[in-house]
């Protein structure tokens, strides 16, 4: 996926059609400071702004390859499209999210996105890890690469808020343990 080709067109379609979304995954991750590989572009969206994005999904050449009502995956025959995730917000706690997002400058300050706040990506990574106990070792390691950079700086309120939905509290007070000094 070539995101500096398609960030541009998607942002464009999101702004006409006012669809509320938010960056998440590597590229917030990135804006952020944390930087980690990353194929594809992930966003959190408004589940009823689906069918517009839909429409821009097809206008593009991009089709739905899985669908679900948490979630829908695109990927374009166009290589420089690559693939993209969006994760329909639906609940409180993933519009609350959307809410929160705020405006950052990805790619050498090129675009300006809504990007999920660190705390918010650590709860979306804390539901992963509880939902696929495989993708325990990956979501943990992008966990604390977002609080070893930002510890200082998080809102840990939420973080634990997080952590209490999905009944892991023993881990979250390891984690605030390693970085948060009395």
């Amino acid at each position: 996926m070539d995101f500096e080709k398609i960030l541009p067109i998607v942002l464009s379609e999101f702004k006409k059609e006012n669809i509320r979304y938010a960056l998440m995954g590597g590229v917030a991750m990135a804006a952020w400071g944390v930087v980690r590989a990353t194929v594809d572009l992930d966003c959190l969206v408004m589940h009823e702004d689906m069918e517009k994005i839909e429409k821009i999904m097809n206008k593009y050449s991009y089709r739905c390859v899985y669908k679900t009502e948490n979630i829908s995956q695109y990927i374009s025959d166009v290589k420089i499209y690559g693939s993209i995730d969006f994760l329909h917000a639906f609940r409180e706690i993933s519009r609350l999210m959307i809410k929160r997002a705020v405006n950052k400058k990805v790619f050498s300050n090129q675009y300006e996105v809504m990007i999920l706040l660190p705390e918010d990506l650590i709860g979306l990574k804390v539901q992963a890890l509880a939902n696929d106990p495989e993708r325990e070792m990956k979501e943990k390691m992008d966990i604390e690469a977002i609080v070893s950079a930002l510890a200082q700086k998080l809102d840990w309120k939420i973080i634990e808020k997080y952590y209490k939905i999905l009944s892991r509290e023993k881990d979250y007070g390891i984690l605030r343990n390693k970085y948060v000094k009395p």
